[in-house]
Protein backbone atom coordinates (compact mmCIF):
# COMPACT_ATOMS: atom_id res chain seq x y z
CA UNK A 1 0.00 0.00 0.00
CA UNK A 2 1.17 3.54 -0.74
CA UNK A 3 -0.19 7.09 -0.88
CA UNK A 4 -1.52 6.55 -4.39
CA UNK A 5 -4.11 4.23 -2.85
CA UNK A 6 -4.92 6.32 0.21
CA UNK A 7 -3.53 9.72 1.20
CA UNK A 8 -3.72 8.65 4.85
CA UNK A 9 -1.13 5.96 4.15
CA UNK A 10 0.84 6.27 7.40
CA UNK A 11 -2.26 6.33 9.62
CA UNK A 12 -3.90 3.37 7.89
CA UNK A 13 -0.69 1.33 8.06
CA UNK A 14 -0.59 1.74 11.86
CA UNK A 15 -4.28 0.90 12.20
CA UNK A 16 -3.88 -2.34 10.25
CA UNK A 17 -1.23 -3.52 12.72
CA UNK A 18 -3.69 -3.30 15.61
CA UNK A 19 -6.49 -5.34 14.03
CA UNK A 20 -6.77 -8.91 15.44
CA UNK A 21 -7.23 -12.14 13.49
CA UNK A 22 -10.65 -12.90 14.97
CA UNK A 23 -14.27 -12.88 13.74
CA UNK A 24 -15.90 -9.49 13.91
CA UNK A 25 -17.42 -6.48 12.23
CA UNK A 26 -15.42 -3.55 10.85
CA UNK A 27 -16.42 0.03 10.04
CA UNK A 28 -14.71 2.51 7.73
CA UNK A 29 -14.94 6.26 8.40
CA UNK A 30 -13.94 9.33 6.39
CA UNK A 31 -12.01 12.29 7.83
CA UNK A 32 -15.28 13.98 8.85
CA UNK A 33 -16.32 11.03 11.00
CA UNK A 34 -18.99 9.77 8.61
CA UNK A 35 -19.36 6.00 8.41
CA UNK A 36 -18.59 4.83 4.88
CA UNK A 37 -18.96 1.07 5.10
CA UNK A 38 -19.78 -1.76 7.50
CA UNK A 39 -18.59 -5.30 6.85
CA UNK A 40 -18.20 -8.66 8.57
CA UNK A 41 -15.25 -11.03 8.56
CA UNK A 42 -14.17 -14.43 9.78
CA UNK A 43 -10.68 -12.97 10.13
CA UNK A 44 -10.77 -9.20 10.65
CA UNK A 45 -7.10 -8.53 9.94
CA UNK A 46 -7.03 -10.53 6.74
CA UNK A 47 -10.29 -9.08 5.44
CA UNK A 48 -9.55 -5.42 6.17
CA UNK A 49 -5.97 -5.68 4.87
CA UNK A 50 -7.23 -7.15 1.59
CA UNK A 51 -8.85 -3.84 0.65
CA UNK A 52 -5.39 -2.29 0.45
CA UNK A 53 -3.23 -5.23 -0.63
CA UNK A 54 -5.59 -6.15 -3.50
CA UNK A 55 -6.61 -2.64 -4.45
CA UNK A 56 -6.30 -3.23 -8.20
CA UNK A 57 -8.73 -6.17 -8.03
CA UNK A 58 -11.50 -4.09 -6.48
CA UNK A 59 -14.49 -2.65 -8.32
CA UNK A 60 -14.35 1.07 -9.21
CA UNK A 61 -16.90 1.85 -6.49
CA UNK A 62 -14.88 0.10 -3.78
CA UNK A 63 -11.66 1.79 -4.95
CA UNK A 64 -13.31 5.15 -4.34
CA UNK A 65 -14.32 3.92 -0.89
CA UNK A 66 -10.75 2.85 -0.06
CA UNK A 67 -9.37 6.24 -1.07
CA UNK A 68 -11.73 7.95 1.40
CA UNK A 69 -10.94 5.78 4.45
CA UNK A 70 -9.46 7.76 7.34
CA UNK A 71 -10.34 5.61 10.34
CA UNK A 72 -11.07 1.93 10.95
CA UNK A 73 -13.02 0.62 13.92
CA UNK A 74 -13.96 -2.94 14.70
CA UNK A 75 -15.98 -5.07 17.11
CA UNK A 76 -14.83 -8.57 18.03
CA UNK A 77 -17.50 -11.29 18.27
CA UNK A 78 -17.55 -14.98 19.15
CA UNK A 79 -18.35 -16.41 15.72
CA UNK A 80 -19.48 -15.70 12.17
CA UNK A 81 -23.16 -15.90 13.04
CA UNK A 82 -22.78 -13.14 15.63
CA UNK A 83 -20.85 -11.10 13.05
CA UNK A 84 -23.66 -11.57 10.54
CA UNK A 85 -26.28 -10.34 13.00
CA UNK A 86 -24.21 -7.38 14.17
CA UNK A 87 -23.38 -6.34 10.61
CA UNK A 88 -27.07 -6.46 9.72
CA UNK A 89 -28.06 -4.31 12.70
CA UNK A 90 -25.28 -1.74 12.19
CA UNK A 91 -26.06 -1.28 8.50
CA UNK A 92 -29.71 -0.60 9.32
CA UNK A 93 -28.73 1.77 12.11
CA UNK A 94 -25.88 3.67 10.43
CA UNK A 95 -27.01 3.53 6.76
CA UNK A 96 -23.43 3.60 5.35
CA UNK A 97 -23.07 5.17 1.93
CA UNK A 98 -21.18 2.27 0.35
CA UNK A 99 -23.35 -0.58 1.63
CA UNK A 100 -25.81 -1.46 -1.11
CA UNK A 101 -27.54 -4.30 0.78
CA UNK A 102 -29.54 -4.51 4.00
CA UNK A 103 -30.31 -0.78 4.24
CA UNK A 104 -34.03 -1.38 3.98
CA UNK A 105 -36.26 -3.59 6.12
CA UNK A 106 -34.91 -6.79 4.61
CA UNK A 107 -32.64 -8.96 6.71
CA UNK A 108 -30.88 -12.27 6.32
CA UNK A 109 -33.48 -15.03 6.75
CA UNK A 110 -33.74 -17.29 9.78
CA UNK A 111 -35.80 -20.27 10.86
CA UNK A 112 -37.98 -19.92 13.94
CA UNK A 113 -39.61 -22.53 16.14
CA UNK A 114 -42.54 -20.58 17.52
CA UNK A 115 -43.44 -20.48 21.21
CA UNK A 116 -47.03 -21.61 20.57
CA UNK A 117 -48.56 -24.56 22.51
CA UNK A 118 -48.17 -26.50 19.25
CA UNK A 119 -45.06 -24.87 17.72
CA UNK A 120 -44.50 -24.33 14.03
CA UNK A 121 -41.29 -24.03 12.01
CA UNK A 122 -41.29 -20.73 10.12
CA UNK A 123 -39.05 -19.03 7.58
CA UNK A 124 -38.71 -15.35 8.45
CA UNK A 125 -36.71 -12.20 7.85
CA UNK A 126 -38.37 -10.21 10.63
CA UNK A 127 -37.70 -11.35 14.19
CA UNK A 128 -39.77 -8.58 15.72
CA UNK A 129 -43.15 -10.05 14.75
CA UNK A 130 -42.68 -13.66 15.93
CA UNK A 131 -42.18 -15.10 19.40
CA UNK A 132 -39.98 -18.16 19.52
CA UNK A 133 -36.46 -19.53 19.20
CA UNK A 134 -34.53 -18.38 16.13
CA UNK A 135 -31.87 -20.28 14.21
CA UNK A 136 -29.63 -18.39 11.84
CA UNK A 137 -29.38 -15.98 10.21
CA UNK A 138 -28.41 -17.65 6.96
CA UNK A 139 -26.82 -15.57 4.18
CA UNK A 140 -28.02 -18.03 1.53
CA UNK A 141 -31.81 -18.17 1.22
CA UNK A 142 -31.69 -21.14 -1.16
CA UNK A 143 -29.78 -23.30 1.33
CA UNK A 144 -32.19 -22.33 4.10
CA UNK A 145 -35.22 -23.26 1.97
CA UNK A 146 -33.59 -26.61 1.16
CA UNK A 147 -32.97 -27.25 4.86
CA UNK A 148 -36.58 -26.43 5.65
CA UNK A 149 -37.72 -28.78 2.88
CA UNK A 150 -35.56 -31.65 4.18
CA UNK A 151 -36.96 -31.20 7.69
CA UNK A 152 -40.48 -31.11 6.27
CA UNK A 153 -39.93 -34.45 4.53
CA UNK A 154 -38.39 -36.05 7.61
CA UNK A 155 -40.94 -34.90 10.18
CA UNK A 156 -44.66 -34.30 10.32
CA UNK A 157 -45.51 -30.96 11.87
CA UNK A 158 -48.29 -28.48 11.36
CA UNK A 159 -47.93 -25.53 9.00
CA UNK A 160 -51.45 -24.13 9.46
CA UNK A 161 -52.13 -20.78 11.12
CA UNK A 162 -54.71 -22.15 13.54
CA UNK A 163 -54.62 -20.85 17.10
CA UNK A 164 -54.12 -24.39 18.30
CA UNK A 165 -54.37 -25.06 22.03
CA UNK A 166 -55.31 -28.12 24.14
CA UNK A 167 -58.62 -26.38 24.90
CA UNK A 168 -59.46 -25.83 21.23
CA UNK A 169 -58.78 -29.49 20.50
CA UNK A 170 -60.93 -30.63 23.41
CA UNK A 171 -63.77 -28.42 22.18
CA UNK A 172 -63.50 -29.82 18.63
CA UNK A 173 -63.16 -26.37 17.04
CA UNK A 174 -61.16 -27.49 14.00
CA UNK A 175 -61.14 -30.04 11.21
CA UNK A 176 -58.10 -31.82 9.78
CA UNK A 177 -56.73 -30.31 6.57
CA UNK A 178 -55.35 -31.99 3.46
CA UNK A 179 -51.86 -32.20 4.93
CA UNK A 180 -53.04 -34.94 7.27
CA UNK A 181 -54.45 -36.88 4.31
CA UNK A 182 -51.15 -36.80 2.39
CA UNK A 183 -49.00 -37.67 5.41
CA UNK A 184 -47.44 -34.27 6.11
CA UNK A 185 -49.24 -33.76 9.41
CA UNK A 186 -50.59 -36.15 12.04
CA UNK A 187 -53.59 -33.91 12.78
CA UNK A 188 -52.95 -32.71 16.33
CA UNK A 189 -55.74 -30.21 15.66
CA UNK A 190 -58.33 -32.99 16.12
CA UNK A 191 -56.41 -34.97 18.71
CA UNK A 192 -55.06 -37.62 16.33
CA UNK A 193 -51.59 -36.85 17.70
CA UNK A 194 -51.04 -36.10 21.38
CA UNK A 195 -49.35 -32.87 22.40
CA UNK A 196 -46.56 -34.88 24.04
CA UNK A 197 -45.78 -36.73 20.80
CA UNK A 198 -46.00 -33.52 18.80
CA UNK A 199 -43.54 -31.75 21.11
CA UNK A 200 -41.13 -34.68 20.79
CA UNK A 201 -41.13 -34.13 17.02
CA UNK A 202 -40.46 -30.42 17.50
CA UNK A 203 -37.60 -31.25 19.87
CA UNK A 204 -35.98 -33.44 17.20
CA UNK A 205 -36.28 -30.57 14.71
CA UNK A 206 -34.74 -28.25 17.30
CA UNK A 207 -31.79 -30.65 17.69
CA UNK A 208 -31.21 -30.71 13.93
CA UNK A 209 -31.13 -26.91 13.80
CA UNK A 210 -28.61 -26.91 16.67
CA UNK A 211 -26.46 -29.42 14.79
CA UNK A 212 -27.11 -32.31 17.19
CA UNK A 213 -27.90 -35.31 14.99
CA UNK A 214 -27.06 -38.21 17.34
CA UNK A 215 -30.46 -38.43 19.02
CA UNK A 216 -32.27 -38.16 15.69
CA UNK A 217 -30.15 -40.89 14.11
CA UNK A 218 -30.68 -43.17 17.11
CA UNK A 219 -34.43 -42.62 16.91
CA UNK A 220 -34.52 -43.28 13.15
CA UNK A 221 -32.53 -46.51 13.62
CA UNK A 222 -35.00 -47.58 16.31
CA UNK A 223 -37.94 -46.88 13.99
CA UNK A 224 -36.28 -48.83 11.18
CA UNK A 225 -35.75 -51.84 13.44
CA UNK A 226 -39.34 -51.71 14.68
CA UNK A 227 -40.59 -51.47 11.10
CA UNK A 228 -38.42 -54.43 10.04
CA UNK A 229 -39.66 -56.53 12.96
CA UNK A 230 -43.28 -55.63 12.19
CA UNK A 231 -42.80 -56.47 8.52
CA UNK A 232 -41.18 -59.80 9.39
CA UNK A 233 -44.07 -60.64 11.71
CA UNK A 234 -46.66 -59.76 9.05
CA UNK A 235 -44.88 -61.89 6.46
CA UNK A 236 -44.76 -64.83 8.90
CA UNK A 237 -48.46 -64.49 9.59
CA UNK A 238 -49.20 -64.35 5.86
CA UNK A 239 -47.29 -67.63 5.33
CA UNK A 240 -49.31 -69.32 8.10
CA UNK A 241 -52.54 -68.37 6.35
Amino acid sequence: MDKSINKNFDRIKLLLKTIPETPGVYRYYDDSGNVLYVGKARNLKRRVSSYFSHFNDLSPKIRILVRKIYDIKYIIVENETDALLLENNLIKQLQPKYNSMLKDDKSYPSLCITSEPYPRLLFTRDRSTIKGTFYGPYPNQKILRELQDIIRRLFCYRTCKLNLTPESIYQGKYKACINSQIGLCKAPCIGEESREDYLLTIEMIRNILKGDFKEILDDLKKQMLEHAERLEFEQAEAVKQ
